[in-house]
This record gives structure tokens, sequence and C-alpha cells, in this order.
């Protein structure tokens, strides 16, 4: 309908549009279409009722302001007529003769022509009452005293009258009747003779008669007609009658009060005005019953088919879940990579899903309805298939399943386990058999790959040199162990194990020991720190230097195990005790060639406290043969003596500590004292050498833990070499200068005490530098090549570092620099 109703591009658009709609949708809006028809039929209904109604109610009140407008004209003209004749009148009055019989005459004559006038009064100019005329003759003929014989309402308003003569204009006063609702006009028209105020006239007229006679009879035909002050209260006339109903909450084109029209008199004024209202056809409740009929008719439609709309949307929904569920079904057999297949109670092939076809190789179609034996049984087969699928049809199900062997289509075989359930609907009875169907050549191959892969490894531990043992966190049985742990401890159990634990001393915290039995709970994360061990321990029933290395794990089960491995390191340590007595002669025989080298320095420095004691012995000599040497000088003399000889004693002992072998001896030791032995020992070879060595150390150094001896043995090696390079570099006497600084510094993170040793020589050459620290390499034509690489190893097993690099001064080498640095301990204190 709306293609033939629309234009064509909109057509097409709303084609479009409908086309990308889903089904469900289409299907509400196509549902929602007759409510939105009902809806549009009863807008458009109402609306054109409105329209008729909102036309006619203009139409009416066009003629409505027209009529006013018309009777208002007419009241007003005809008070204007009025005014102009009691003007005429009055003037007419000013005459000096015959005054009141005139006036007596001309008032009849005035209120015979002008029955809404009620009265007519002369006054002169101070208010007093001349004469007065009514309807019904003359109510006093000749003049009368103010307030005397006269009726009261024949006196107007004293302000009106004095406003009157002030203003020289006509004024006009509404007054309420002594009896009745109806209200009086009173008009004052003042009079002057030559200029001069002379009187008054003073005429009260009915509203009521000036409506009747001044507005039409056919205007009082199609409204109320009335006249009222600014307070909207009904001076004349009637506003509602049993036609006219008071205003409503409809609407105007539903209402049936009628339309209003309401103007000021224009000689009134904005006191007094005039209001008209029409009068409402009674057709108007017919009207707006057949409306709310229409209406009401209208709501029950749209009621009906907006149940009609939400019973289809609620079985729509129901619908769409039931496909929604029956797809999720169908969408679930078919992503499972089980094969499923449903057989009747005589065995044949029901329904299978896609995994079952795409296992076997054969279409759904080739499959149900087929009998045993199955397209995919092996042939070799059929007998064992046939006898497994009788016992399942006599209810006598293997437990676990059972393995098959599988025919796909393309005559290739897997490996499959079959698991068969009875299949029993909904009313409880069973209608057949539904089996599964696993594809287990994968996990077949895996599992022979696996216990080839143990068997492998089992092989590769067992054939390990080192034992490997596992046990559980404070449990006293293995959990496993290779051939080496059980030659090396037998078969009694964990003993080796807790024993190589016990002497590698790896200790359980407290809270997992606590935990020990229930270990389950526990994980390797939760031992930070200990997870690992390396220890060297010694097993005196196997006379074996073991290597222990222990970490936690998490067994097979999820409770906390310790793995052992103990390496055989035997060898290894008689090979260090070698190693580390050969590096101990080696140091001796360092100590050795240095002292040989300084031997001619020795000898000199050991010859002046001799020649000093043998010239102390022959003074002495002399002196007692002469008899010249008292007790006091020979006493001095042999003071002398023993200090020379100690001196001399001092000396070879201070190079017999130096140069003895002895294995290396750690302890606090002060750095002051190594490095003034040490400068000691060096200035002798730097005398000989004619070279000055000058010192510098920062008080309150920290104590080493040291080898003394060791460590004086690296600083005299570097003071030597300083000397030998500065002698052989030939320099003069003014750079013939040594420094050696000692003091505290930062290196890798930690403090250390660093020893600088600077010299002024010719430096190391790149190869020099490149080779410096190797053994056996020397630049010296009778060295042997061990000095340096002995002091680095000394360092080193200091836990310090050995460096040397050359001085540059504008690009020119001006000497090299030997440093090392010690730590400081933790805990040192100075010394």
């Amino acid at each position: 309908m709306l293609n033939t109703v629309l234009p064509s591009p909109w057509r097409a658009a709303f084609q479009r549009w409908w086309g990308t709609l889903p089904a469900h949708r289409q299907d509400r809006v196509a549902s929602l279409l007759p409510l939105l028809a009902v809806a549009m039929f009863a807008m458009a209904v109402v609306s054109a009722i409105g329209y008729l109604r909102m036309e006619e109610w203009h139409t009416e009140n066009q003629t409505l302001q027209r009529d006013g407008e018309y009777s208002r004209q007419r009241i007003s003209v005809r008070l204007a007529e009025r005014l102009e004749l009691l003007q005429k009148f009055g003037h007419e009055l000013t005459l000096p003769a015959g005054a009141l019989m005139h006036f007596n005459r001309k008032a009849d004559l005035l209120l015979a022509d002008n029955p809404e006038i009620r009265d007519l009064t002369w006054l002169d100019a101070q208010g007093r009452v001349v004469a007065s005329r009514d309807l019904m003759g003359a109510m006093a003929s000749q003049p009368l005293p103010d307030g005397e014989g006269a009726a009261p309402a024949l006196h107007p308003d004293p302000a009106l009258l004095a406003r009157a003569g002030s203003e020289k204009r006509a004024l006009y006063q509404v007054t309420r009747a002594s009896q009745g609702n109806d209200a009086v006009l009173g008009m004052v028209v003042p009079l002057y003779a030559h200029g001069k105020l002379s009187g008054y006239l003073y005429a009260r007229q009915l509203l009521s008669s000036l409506l009747y006679y001044a507005v039409p009879s056919d205007i009082y035909a199609r409204y109320t007609v009335a006249l009222v002050n600014s307070a909207q209260q009904v001076l004349a006339g009637q506003v509602a009658t049993q036609h006219a109903a008071a205003p409503s909450s409809w609407p105007v084109w539903l209402s049936q009060s009628g339309n209003a029209y309401s103007a000021p008199i224009a000689p009134l004024g904005g006191d007094i005005a005039l209001h008209l209202q029409s009068y409402r056809a009674d057709d108007r409740m017919v009207n707006r019953s057949m409306l709310l009929v229409l209406l009401a008719m209208s709501v029950l439609t749209a009621w009906a088919l907006l149940a009609n709309w939400r019973h289809l949307r609620r079985r729509q929904r129901s619908q769409h879940a039931l496909e929604q569920e029956t797809s999720f079904r169908r969408a679930m057999e078919e992503s499972m990579v089980v094969g499923m297949r449903a057989l009747d109670m005589e065995g044949r092939i029901q329904y299978v899903n896609a995994a079952f076809c795409h296992m076997t190789g054969w279409s759904p179609e080739e499959l149900i309805g087929e009998a045993p034996p199955y397209s995919f049984w092996h042939r070799d087969d059929y007998e064992r298939n046939t006898r497994i699928l009788q016992k399942t049809l006599d209810a006598q199900i293997p437990q676990g399943g059972y393995e098959m062997r599988a025919l796909r289509k393309n005559g290739t075989t897997f490996d499959a386990r079959m698991y068969m359930a009875p299949l029993i609907g909904a009313d409880g009875v069973q209608t057949g058999w539904m089996s599964s169907m696993t594809d287990i050549t994968e996990p077949n191959r895996i599992k022979r790959q696996l216990s080839s892969a143990h068997e492998r490894f089992a092989r590769v531990l067992n054939s390990l040199d080192a034992t490997v043992s596992v046990a559980p966190l404070g449990g006293k049985e293995l959990l496993f162990a290779n051939n080496v742990y059980r030659q090396w401890f037998g078969d009694d159990g964990a003993s080796g194990h807790l024993q190589m634990l016990t002497e590698a001393a790896t200790q359980i915290p407290a809270h997992v020991e606590a935990d020990a039995s229930s270990s389950e709970g526990l994980h390797p994360s939760m031992l930070p720190g200990i997870s690992s061990n390396n220890t060297e321990v010694f097993i005196p029933e196997l006379d074996r230097w073991v290597e222990v290395r222990s970490r936690y794990l998490e067994w097979v089960d999820g409770s906390l195990a310790q793995l052992v491995i103990a390496t055989d390191i035997t060898a290894r340590r008689h090979a260090e005790e070698l190693s580390q007595q050969q590096e101990a002669r080696a140091q001796a025989a360092s100590r050795l060639i240095t002292m040989g080298e300084m031997a001619s320095s020795v000898a000199h420095e050991l010859n002046q406290p001799l020649t000093a004691i043998t010239n102390y012995c022959n003074g002495m000599t002399s002196r007692i043969r002469a008899g010249t040497m008292d007790d006091g000088a020979l006493l001095d003399a042999l003071a002398k003596t023993s200090r020379q000889a100690q001196r001399a004693g001092q000396i070879i002992q201070r190079i017999r500590s130096f140069v003895k072998r002895s294995t290396p001896n750690y302890a606090e030791a002060g750095v002051a004292g190594m490095v003034t032995e040490a400068v000691e020992l060096a200035e002798i070879e730097m005398r000989r050498r004619h070279v000055r060595l000058r010192s510098r150390i920062t008080p309150g150094l920290p104590l080493l833990h040291v080898d003394r001896i060791l460590i004086e043995q690296v600083l005299v090696n570097l003071m030597k070499n300083a000397a030998e390079a500065i002698d052989t570099a030939g320099m003069p006497t003014d750079r013939r200068l040594i420094d050696l600084d000692v003091g505290l510094a930062m290196r890798e993170q930690r403090t250390v005490v660093e020893f600088r040793i600077t010299d002024t020589g010719k430096g190391l050459s790149p190869d020099t530098q490149q080779h410096l620290f190797e053994a056996f390499f020397t630049t010296k034509t009778e060295g042997m090549g061990i000095g340096l690489n002995l002091c680095r190893s000394i360092v080193e097993s200091h836990h310090g570092r050995l460096r040397a690099e050359n001085l540059y001064n504008e690009g020119q080498v001006t000497g090299c620099c030997f440093s090392f640095w010690l730590p400081v301990p933790e805990t040192g204190h100075a010394g």
C-alpha cells in the first residue's frame, strides 16, 4: 500500500530501509501499522470536527462583533440625541419671561417623546430645585425651597454639579433605583446665560429602557444584552439565560458557552460597557456526544489492536526464544569435537552430528538409517564390534566405554573411544541409545611419546655421575632417586638425602616446618630466597667431597618437595688444594725474587748499623786501653752500640717475615700500619735508585679484613716497579718522584679503601696494557712475569680490583698509575 501512495524516490528509499530491517523488526512494524492507521483516522476525524467548529465559532464571533458595534453605536447616538435635546431645552429656559411655564410644557413634550427618561429637574446655579416633571405629570409647579416637597431622587450629587459647572460639559451618574436591580442613569447639563452659569438640567433615565429603545429587536433574538459596570455588575438587561452556559474546560469549538462581546459606551466613559453573548444551539451536546463516541470507539479499536500486538509480541518472543534455544543446542552439537550418534532400539542410526561426519568422512545422508555393520567399522573388527554392540543393546553397557579402530571413507583409520548411554525421552520411555565417539589418535600418540620421553628421561638421570633425589618436605620417603644415589647410599630411604641437606645447612623456615604435614597448600614461591642452594660438603662415610644443590619444587600431586643434586667434586677439591699450594709457593718465590733484586740495597742498609757497631767497639777498646774512658762514657757507647744492633736486627726480621713461606692469614689490620711497613721495605730500593717517595694517608680509615703480608707484598711490588720505571726512563732528579695516596672511595656501589701508586716514568705501551696482568709476561730483561699476575690474584682473593692506566698532560704521557681497592667490612672500625 505504501509503495502505491509514496512518490517514486521515497518509495525507493523506503524499500531500501525495509530491506535493511531483520525479519522480527519487519513483523513488529507490520503489526503496528493498523494501530497507527486507527490513530491517524481518529486524529483526522477530530481535526475535521475541530476545523468546522472553529470556522463556525469564528463566523459567529464576527457576526457578534458587528452586531455589538452596531448596538453600541445606537446607544451612543441615542444618548447624544438626548443630550442635544436637553442642551437646547436648557438654552430656552434661560429666557427671562415665562420660564417656569415653558419648562412644564417643554418637559411634558420631552418626556412623552423619550419614554426612557423617567423625570426631568431644573436646578438653579446653587443646586436648588426650581421645577421638576416626570412621566405622570408635574411634581412641583413653582419653585420650592431646597429640600421641601421634592423627592430626594431629584437632587443630584453636589460634587457632580460642581464638576459639571467647572468643566462646562454634561456629566453622567449611575445610581440604583429604590426597588429592583434596574439602574438609573443621571445626566447633568450645565446652563449658561450671558457667559455665566445660571443653573442645571438633571434628567434621569432607566438603563433598561435605554437598552429597549436603542437596541434593535433582532439583536435580542440572537444574544443576551446587558449593561455592566467596571466591576462586571449587571446594571440593565441580562448576561445569561437558560440557553447560555458558563465557560467550561472544553475547547472553544466543543464548549456550549456562546461568544461574548463587551465594549464601553462612548459618552459614558469606561464605567459602563455594553455586553452581548450569543446563544448556543442545543445540538452542541449532540455533536460532543458523537465525538466522544467516535473517540471511545477509536480508543477501543486501538486497545484491541495493541492487545493483539502485545499477544503477537509474546508469541514472537516465545518463538524467538525457542528458535534461539534450538539454534544454541544445534550450534553446541555442531561445534562439539566429540562425535554424537543416536541409535534406535534395533541399532539403526537416527542422528549424527557434524563432528561425527567430520571424523568418519561420511555424510549424514549416508549414515542415517544404516544398520550394523556400519560403514565406519573396520573390516577386521566386525566380530568384536558386533559383540560389543549387542551387549549394549542388551543393557550391558561397558564401563568407561571401549576403544575401537574406526575407518574413514577415504580408507584411512584412526583410534576412537566410544561411550554408550540410554536415550530416554520426556515421558521416561527409552527410545534408543546415544553414543559419543572421541578421536584418541593424537592422545595415544602423545601417550606413547610421553612414555618414550619418560624412559629417555630416566635413562639420562640414571646415566648422570651426580645423585638426583626428591623427597617430600619433612618426609623420610624418597619420591625419586637415580642409580648413582642408590650406589652411594643404598636402599635406606631418604637418609642420604636428609644427610646432605643437613651437611649443607639448608634451613627450612619455621612456618613451613610447622606446616610440613600439610605442605599440599604450599608453593615454591612461598619460600623466597631459599629456593636454591649450592654448598660443598664432605661426607665421611663416602670419603667424598660433594657439591650439593637443592631447591624446592611442586611435585606432581601438588605437594611441596625438595630436590637435591649432589656432584662428586673430590678431584676438583684436590686440584684446588694443589693449586693453592702452588700459588703460595709462587708468592713466596716472588718475595724471594724481590728480596734478591733488593740484596745490594739490603746489604748497604745493613752495612750502616754494622759499621757503627764496629766503630763503637773499636773506640771503646782504644779508650779502655788508654784508661781514658769512664763508666758513664762506656755506658753511653754501649747503649749506642745496642741501638745499632737492634736496628740491624729489625731490618733482618722485617725481611725474614716478608719472604718466609706461610699460608694466608686473614685478620683485621690497620691501613696505616700496612702502608708504613711496606714503605720501609720499599725505601731501601728507592734510595738505591735515588727516587723519592711521598705518601698521603687519609686519617681514620677503617680496619680491613686481609692478609697483612700479602697486601704489603702488593704495595712493595707496585712501588718497586714504579721506581724501576723512573730509573729506566732516566728521569732527572726533580722528576724522580713516586706518590702513594690512600683514602676512601665508592666502587661498584660500595665503600672501599683505594691505594694509588703514581710514577713519572714513560707509561705503558698499548701492547703492554693488553698483556700486563698475564702470567709470565714481562718487559724486563731478567724478569719472570709473575709479579703483577700474583698481585692481581692477591687483590681479587680479597674481593678487590687492580688496574693500571697512563697519565696524560696535554696529550703527552707523563707517567703511570697503578691502583687497587679493597672493600670495607660492614662492621669495620677505624684503625
